[in-house]
């Protein structure tokens, strides 16, 4: 693919090209930890749970074991394998015992968001199924910085420091994610002693020294300390899945998610929808363009908080939904000239981190780990340091929606690894961070690439904007005459200080290079060899 150049007079970043193999992520350290276990003869899928491992010690507030993971993985000739790492509400839960409390919704801050942590067992069954190394081999990173410390980078900083008293407000959290009562500045050195032995346990024993033992004791001595439902057996029965990718279509390239409980499929609402208009005719940073992903994102978000839901609980299936003729339904139902004051489809039918690793063999692997909000729900095992995702937030109270909390349920998910493909075979590992943005992400990147030629570095740089409730939220690198107009056409437009999300991009080029890219929003890189 030939790619359009980059004006080398503008603050910028080239991307990483390689001939072997290439790692991007989020954090320096980690991309460096996954280079090291490449030329060690580890395969791609060692190479991400090593890069997973350090991010869940330097970054902490976007991801760590106590939360959960998704992973697409390809080989050549080979259909695409998903796992699907994520954990399920307490057995012993039910909305009617949470109404009884006096909750009318599981608060991001609740000790009900606490989910089982699914991200170590998928771990595992990553490494038995793709690997040549084991959680031992592959934690030695992790378990080095957790234990003798590691400089806190810019990005990681800026993020800390807001949360700083929500962190004091619990006991383990406070003890190991603040200095003396405050969030670490840049360059400081930041230790996780308690992390760091819980990584060794893991890698001595596996994850039965996560969902069993001294480190699930700990998870539920703290989350029933709070009032919490979860138990010794919700931890040991904890499995993930195997999941077959649901691969839509976007102008003759193909685009691979998973299917829900996490939210892939809205991503190919968005795309079902924008292919129904010329976007490679509009300018890349036009009001115009800007303004139809806008209502595209409206649209395929009310499907999602609608229906997507644990499948199981799904009362429309995800074939209804990424269906073409559907999109093209509701493609006119947007003013490509205005915004549309109550944009709600129809029913169809009848209606975080983020890695990329690609291998010498060529295998991809689209992983994500995330514990939602940052540092989760804020709730941390005193003695083994783990920080609770927060993943539980996503459910609702109300019997008749698909997405209520029950017992052994899974919630909706925000965090999606995705792949693109070229007659049938992969040719692009992606994935963008930023919580429910992440669909509209995909989709920004997707057109990128397709219709306007952008290369990962460039797909991943460029400006973005998201909508949330009546309000949309724009980067300030858009330029200032499609704000104006984008306000004009009835958009209550907020520029907004902080960066929206991340993301890393490598694509297998028909030479056999790799080209990849990392988000300059972030503080990581991608990196070749």
């Amino acid at each position: 693919m030939t790619f359009q150049m980059r004006d080398f007079h503008r603050p910028g970043r080239s991307p990483a090209y390689a001939t072997e193999a290439m790692a991007a992520t989020s954090h320096p350290l980690a991309t460096a930890a996954a280079i090291d276990i490449l030329k060690a003869g580890g395969t791609a899928a060692d190479a991400a749970i090593a890069a997973v491992g350090v991010m869940a010690v330097v970054e902490p507030h976007m991801t760590g074991i106590g939360g959960d993971c998704f992973t697409l993985i390809s080989k050549p000739g080979k259909p695409i394998w998903g796992y699907n790492g994520s954990g399920r509400a307490a057995k012993a839960v039910t909305a009617a015992r949470l109404r009884d409390q006096g909750l009318t919704s599981v608060a991001p801050d609740s000790v009900h968001a606490v989910t089982v942590p699914g991200a170590i067992e998928a771990w595992e069954t990553i490494l038995r199924t793709h690997g040549r190394f084991d959680l031992g081999r592959v934690l030695q990173a992790a378990i080095r910085y957790a234990k003798e410390g590691w400089p806190v980078t810019p990005r990681v900083a800026f993020d800390w420091a807001p949360d700083a008293p929500a962190l004091a407000k619990d006991a383990g959290a406070a003890r190991h994610y603040l200095l003396d009562g405050r969030a670490p500045s840049a360059g400081e050195r930041m230790t996780s002693a308690a992390l760091g032995a819980t990584l060794e346990e893991i890698g001595k024993h596996g994850a039965k020294g996560f969902y069993e033992g001294r480190v699930a004791e700990d998870i539920v001595r703290t989350v029933q300390a709070k009032g919490g439902l979860l138990t010794l057996d919700d931890l040991a029965a904890h499995r993930g899945t195997v999941e077959t990718p649901v691969i839509g279509d976007y102008r003759g390239t193909g685009v691979a998610e998973l299917p829900p409980n996490g939210q892939g499929i809205t991503a190919l609402i968005i795309l079902n929808i924008l292919e129904q208009f010329d976007i490679a005719s509009l300018d890349p940073t036009s009001p115009e363009r800007l303004h139809l992903t806008i209502e595209a994102s409206r649209l395929a978000y009310s499907l999602r908080d609608t229906h997507i839901a644990d499948p199981a609980h799904m009362k429309v299936s995800v074939d209804q939904l990424v269906s073409k003729s559907f999109a093209r339904t509701l493609a006119g139902m947007i003013d490509p000239g205005k915004r549309t004051p109550r944009l709600m489809p129809p029913p169809p039918g009848t209606n975080t981190i983020y890695c990329t690793i690609v291998d010498r063999d060529r295998m991809a692997v689209s992983f994500i780990n995330s514990i939602f909000h940052h540092f989760g729900s804020k709730i941390c095992t005193p003695e083994t340091g783990i920080l609770l995702q927060n993943r539980g937030s996503s459910f609702n109270l109300d019997d008749s929606h698909p997405n209520c909390i029950g017992p052994g349920k899974r919630p909706m998910h925000t965090i999606i690894p995705a792949m693109m493909l070229e007659k049938g075979e992969v040719t692009c590992s992606f994935g963008v961070m930023g919580g429910s943005y992440q669909s509209t992400g995909h989709a920004h990147v997707t057109l990128n690439t397709v219709d306007y030629g952008m290369d990962p570095q460039a797909a991943i740089d460029s400006p973005r904007a998201f909508f949330e409730g009546e309000r949309t939220t724009i980067e300030p690198t858009w330029p200032a005459a499609t704000i104006d107009k984008v306000r004009a056409m009835g958009h209550d437009v907020e520029v907004t200080t902080k960066p929206i999300g991340g993301g890393q991009m490598i694509r297998i080029e028909k030479s056999g290079f790799l080209v990849g890219g990392s988000d300059a929003r972030k503080d990581g890189l991608a990196l070749g060899y």
